[in-house]
Parts: structure tokens; C-alpha cells; sequence
């Protein structure tokens, strides 16, 4: 009854079924991996933290999942300032007040020193303390074009920032540049303190709720590819039982094909000459 299993039409349905089960279910673990770990960071990153110590700019660096958030101290002089428009802080339109900090290394970074409301404007923003100053602020990644709610489109004013990052402040000003920024915890004349934020890719975002569909998706594929051998199983057993069953007749030929009706096929002898056109003989 099943020796049909051992054909080669089988072999290979059985074959393709034995990789494609596996594959599937790996790549769902992964998927489901991928969620998991995405719910452990916004976890990690909603959750108090104790009070830290702050710890050296350079200790922490490149920032990654583990220092993203930490408290870092840098020492030396405020620089130049710049201004970040269209950001908001619990629902409200505002711009943050960077100033680059140039530390005791050669090296700037950049130091979001607090948010302020309404439209970017430099006549709000304070300035920043003269002479050498500690600073200590969350570390922060450089944003990118990607990051939520930047302003990439270029086109700002003289003096406006749309995304923190070397790679902007490169060709902006003359000095050597950290990969990271900081944000004060505790501004001063009247500014508010600016979040940290997780670092990218992390949190219950929409690539976390992603490859949680696509754990669905792939275990879903599973149960197809299964559901569609068991079918086909299950078709050839009942036609196998249907021939031994005397049901099938392997040997019949096929249906011929509908035969003409009778008058068509009846062949009509030709009219006589004794007769017309309309089948009606002669009167003599």
C-alpha cells in the first residue's frame, strides 16, 4: 500500500518536506529571538536605575546597548553653539541648545545642554559658561537619518543642527569629534532636561512587533507544507484503495468523445433525377 512512498515523484516531495520543515522552524526560533531580545531592552531602558556613578567619556565608549544612557564626565571648555529645531519633549514643539564641548583630549563632543519651547530662535537660548567646566550628561549615539524625529532634509539656517552626529558637525566646525553626544540631566537658566533615549534598533518599536509577524508567518509555513503532504498522502492512499477496490480500471480507455447526433451521422443517398430539388417526384 505505501511502497509508493519509495518512488522517486515521493523521494523528492518527502526530501523537499524534511528541509523545509526544519528551515522553517529555525528561522521562526530566530524571528521569536529577535522579539525577545528587542522586550529585554525596552525593558532594560524603561526600568529605574539606581544612581550611578559617573564614569569617563572615554571609558564608555563606542557607546553600544550597555553604555547607551550611562552617566559620563568630561572636562574642558564650551565652544561653539548650535541649535536644534523641531524637537519635542512630552508633546510640545521646541529646539535643543547644543554647545560643542572641546575636552581636555583635543576632542569635541557634543552637549545638549537642555529644550527649550516654540520655534528655534539663538536670542532664547542662554549662553553657555565661560572657562573650564566638568560636565556630566547621559551618553548618547549619534542620531542618523533614520532616527525619530530628526530634521534630515537639510535647508535649516545658519547656526540649526538636524541631526547630532560627527558626521554632520564635520564640515561645521574645526575640530576632532567624539561618535557620541551628551544630555544634561540637570540644566540650568530655566531649560529642561532632554531624556536619554535606547539606543537604536532596541525598545517595542515597529521592527520589534515585525518580527514578531514574521514568528507567525513562518510557523504558519510549517503547518502548510505539512498540511499539503498529508493531502496529497492521503489522495494517493484512497486512489490506490480505489483501484484495489475494483472501483478504478487502470486498463479502460478513455472516454471517446461524444458521438454526432444520429441524423447528422446518417448518410443521405443522393436524389434521384426522377425527383426535384424538394424530394416531391414528378407528375408524368
Amino acid at each position: 500500500m505505501h511502497r509508493f512512498l519509495l518512488t522517486p515523484r515521493w523521494w523528492g516531495i518527502n526530501v523537499f518536506v524534511a528541509l523545509a520543515v526544519p528551515f522553517c522552524l529555525f528561522m521562526g526560533s530566530w524571528q521569536l529571538g529577535r522579539f525577545e531580545a528587542r522586550v529585554d531592552s525596552h525593558r532594560e531602558a524603561t526600568a529605574e536605575r539606581p544612581d550611578q556613578v559617573a564614569a569617563p567619556l572615554d571609558s564608555l565608549l563606542p557607546v553600544d546597548t550597555q553604555t547607551s544612557g550611562r552617566l559620563a564626565s568630561a572636562s574642558g571648555e564650551y565652544g561653539e553653539q548650535m541649535l536644534v529645531p523641531e524637537r519635542r519633549l512630552d508633546g510640545a514643539s521646541g529646539f535643543y541648545v547644543l554647545t560643542l564641548l572641546k575636552t581636555d583630549s583635543g576632542k569635541a563632543v557634543p552637549v545638549v545642554r537642555g529644550w527649550l519651547p516654540g520655534v528655534a530662535d539663538p536670542a532664547k537660548a542662554p549662553a553657555a559658561p565661560t572657562g573650564r567646566v566638568e560636565v556630566t550628561g547621559a551618553l548618547q549615539a549619534s542620531e542618523n537619518a533614520g532616527t525619530k524625529g530628526v530634521h534630515a532634509q537639510g535647508g535649516l539656517p545658519s547656526g540649526q543642527l538636524g541631526v547630532i552626529a560627527a558626521a554632520t558637525l564635520v564640515n561645521l566646525v574645526p575640530h576632532d569629534l567624539y561618535d557620541a553626544w551628551l544630555t544634561v540631566q540637570t540644566p540650568a537658566d530655566g531649560m529642561l532636561p532632554v531624556p536619554a533615549q535606547a539606543p537604536t534598533n532596541t525598545g517595542l518599536d515597529l521592527k520589534a512587533f515585525q518580527n514578531l509577524g514574521y514568528t507567525g508567518e513562518w510557523f504558519v509555513f510549517v503547518a502548510f507544507v505539512l498540511f499539503m503532504w498529508f493531502r496529497l498522502y492521503r489522495r494517493e492512499v484512497e486512489t490506490l484503495r480505489d483501484a484495489e477496490a475494483g472501483l478504478l480500471d487502470p486498463s479502460a480507455p478513455a472516454p471517446a468523445a461524444d458521438s454526432a447526433p444520429a441524423a447528422a451521422a446518417t448518410v443521405t443517398a443522393p436524389a434521384s433525377d426522377d425527383q426535384s430539388a424538394t424530394g416531391i417526384a414528378p407528375v408524368r
